[in-house]
């Protein structure tokens, strides 16, 4: 088994480590299938208040005001 020669410089480390969970960091946008306004994916639409087949949220409109 292969063994390391020298230890890794803590510099190294942490900037292999940063750009690895920056990949994580981007919200995926998609369409409600509902209403068709973007919103994030496994998350409730907050312009329809729909989550995969009905409705979750009660979403209060503007124009009621």
């Amino acid at each position: 088994m292969a063994l390391q020669k020298r230890r890794l410089g803590r510099s190294r480390i942490r900037h292999r480590r940063s750009a690895w969970a920056a990949s994580f960091k981007k919200p995926l946008v998609n369409s409600c299938p509902n209403c068709g306004a973007p919103k994030a994916s496994h998350r409730v639409c907050m312009k329809c208040g729909y989550y995969r087949d009905g409705q979750v949220v009660e979403v209060e409109s503007d124009l009621e005001e």
